[in-house]
């Protein structure tokens, strides 16, 4: 029975998953944790903890982990240690180290651990994957996604560069931040084996991380893809588009769009559109991760932390090609 939990870190990603959860089950004991202090009353909790000691006194049931990247495992290894099922935001983590320890502790404490990758649970890409599972377009040839939108536009009300998404010590940059394309990208195709990279900043966003990437990836299943992601781009965008022997399959995040060029018709087909509801997709993660605890076992959409500990190592080895002028890095899944 589900009756405590807690909401680690309170960023505009926090306050999201709390007022949802608070949504879904107005009865849960909710309480915060922000290490900055508990200095006003936060709408929909039920208490906060200024320190992390107290916070694990509370016995919560489950945690969302919605603070800075940088912060991420010490905090998971901590709640898993005191027996606390975990959603962690995306990434894992901003790095690689601790991960696989956390991974361990929560299998050794049967404990559910996922990560915040919510892309998974919009309706449109469930689609966009089910068509290339069954074949729409045949064998897949390749792969194009992008990703971009300002940096300045995504929080108007607040300092760009104060934003975690801007700090490198926070795990802010492309590569992390918009890390939900190698999720996804992995979600559909499978294990990703190599991957080649530049990453820069090529904007006047005066951030001391990457403002733009470019990879390369090939998949074991010998599929490849490009993606593209910045924090530059003005019309902001989020796409996927899959070349065929039988045609052209392309999702439209925005749009809430997937449609399909048909070669024998010579024109686009509409498979599905649904307009887009920004908490639809993280209401059906968290129902979905509520469910998983009492079930005991994940759901097949739900990404598990061994899925965020290969994203981690895909942008380890992205960083590593770029430092190498684009050399092709070998990535080792779990």
């Amino acid at each position: 029975m589900i009756k405590r939990a807690l909401i680690v870190g309170l960023g505009s990603i926090g306050r999201r998953h709390l007022r949802i959860l608070r949504e879904l089950h107005p009865d849960l004991d909710i309480r915060v944790l922000r290490h900055s202090g508990c200095v006003e009353e936060i709408e929909y909790s039920d208490g906060c903890y200024g320190d992390f000691e107290d916070a694990c006194r509370f016995q919560p049931d489950l945690a969302i982990i919605a603070s800075p990247a940088s912060e991420h495992i010490v905090s998971a290894k901590a709640l898993a240690n005191a027996g606390t099922h975990l959603l962690v935001e995306k990434p894992i983590s901003n790095n690689a180290d601790g991960v696989a320890e956390l991974i361990s502790l929560a299998r050794e404490r049967d404990l559910q651990l996922q990560v915040g990758y919510n892309l998974r649970f919009l309706k449109t890409l469930q689609c966009f994957r089910e068509n290339l599972i069954n074949g729409v377009i045949g064998s897949v040839h390749s792969v194009q996604c992008e990703v971009g939108q300002y940096l300045p536009d995504w929080r108007p009300d607040v300092d760009y560069r104060q934003s975690v998404s801007a700090q490198r010590k926070f795990g802010g940059g492309v590569l992390l931040e918009l890390s939900h394309e190698l999720d996804l990208l992995s979600w559909i195709f499978g294990d990703i084996c190599s991957v080649s990279a530049w990453i820069g900043s090529q904007g006047s966003l005066e951030i001391d991380v990457e403002d733009s990437a470019m990879l390369r990836l090939e998949f074991e299943n010998k599929v490849r893809a490009q993606v593209m992601m910045d924090f530059i781009r003005r019309d902001s965008t989020r796409t996927c588009t899959a070349v065929g022997e039988k045609g052209t399959l392309r999702w439209d995040a925005l749009r809430g769009l997937v449609e399909h060029f048909d070669p024998s018709a010579n024109s686009w087909k509409e498979i599905i559109r649904r307009s887009l509801d920004r908490d639809e997709s993280y209401s059906a993660q968290l129902r979905s991760f509520l469910h998983s605890i009492q079930a005991g076992t994940a759901s097949e959409i739900a990404a598990a932390g061994e899925e965020g500990f290969n994203v981690v190592k895909v942008i380890d080895a992205a960083r590593r090609s770029s430092a190498a002028d684009g050399l092709r890095m070998m990535v080792r899944p779990l």
